[in-house]
């Protein structure tokens, strides 16, 4: 039959308050194609759909709990199914103390999904007793009980990224102008007004920093140069520590008056830097198509 090439799925699942929700965050951070309470019997339409997508889909992350009630029990045919058609699976496990999983419900005042009727600890019993035969299954077990978010993330990187991806933090670079305002989710910010303005150069003034004629008007000034390579140090400084700490990414705001030439250019340019330097880089222009 022969081995599925080019797919490769992870299977979370375990006890309710265990961390599931920030594991699937992660594998999606990491470039998973991630399905949070998907049926179980859903598994093999969905795997037949990752194959006939062209190579777009090669890593995929499914959380199945006891969320699903009565669909749940379908799982162990999903992975019978997945094992007889020799897909590359791998199932998580994760679980916590009695003691923990009750502190972390009451922190968040959700209700267990099997306490409708009764009490947590009763949900977690009835729980722990249905998922024991796939916790006997699972590839890894983690116990997530004296694991700080930080640490977790530490763990479910050891196990499921490789290379790059485990070494790396997604930086978003963003321009915008200072007239609308600070951007909200930014990191740092970096402000680009004592730059030439191409505003105020008739020929250049209808244009954005996307145009090649910006990008050269804005970086041949020397201090554009110096200003660049001064904000690419900070962020080779910042980003491992960012990285230890557990972040997915970083939000980097450079902005000018308007939004529209000089914060665009230095992203464009910012952006070909990081890629030179092997990291990973969005981009986003968030003020560009204001009106000049």
């Amino acid at each position: 039959m022969g081995v599925k090439q080019g797919v490769k799925f992870v299977i979370i699942t375990g006890l309710s308050g265990a961390g599931k929700s920030q594991a699937i965050r992660l594998l999606e951070d990491a470039g998973y194609f991630c399905v949070d309470n998907l049926p179980p019997a859903l598994v093999p339409k969905f795997a037949e759909l990752c194959a006939q997508s062209g190579g777009k889909i090669t890593k995929v992350a499914l959380v199945m709990d006891i969320r699903g009630g009565e669909f749940f029990g379908a799982l162990h045919d999903a992975l019978a199914y997945l094992r007889y058609h020799e897909w590359p699976h791998e199932m998580l496990f994760l679980e916590a103390t009695d003691e923990i999983l009750i502190r972390r419900f009451k922190e968040t005042r959700r209700r267990h999904p099997l306490s409708a009727e009764g009490s947590i600890q009763d949900g977690i019993r009835q729980e722990r007793e249905a998922l024991k035969p796939l916790r006997e299954r699972a590839d890894k077990v983690i116990d997530t009980s004296a694991l700080t978010p930080a640490e977790l993330k530490y763990e479910l990187q050891s196990l499921f990224l490789k290379g790059d991806d485990a070494q790396s933090c997604l930086v978003r670079a963003v321009s915008f102008g200072y007239k609308h305002g600070l951007p909200l989710d930014a990191d740092f910010v970096f402000d680009c007004r004592f730059l030439p303005n191409p505003f105020y150069v008739p020929e250049l003034k209808h244009l954005t920093g996307l145009d090649a004629a910006i990008r050269e008007f804005v970086m041949k000034d020397p201090h554009a140069a110096e200003y660049l390579a001064l904000i690419y140090k900070v962020l080779v400084f910042v980003l491992p520590h960012c990285i230890k700490e557990g972040k997915a990414q970083v939000v980097v705001a450079l902005g000018c008056t308007g939004g529209r030439h000089r914060s665009v250019a230095m992203v464009e340019s910012l952006r070909e830097v990081l890629h030179q330097g092997r990291h990973r880089v969005l981009v986003e222009h968030r003020h560009i198509s204001e009106g000049v």
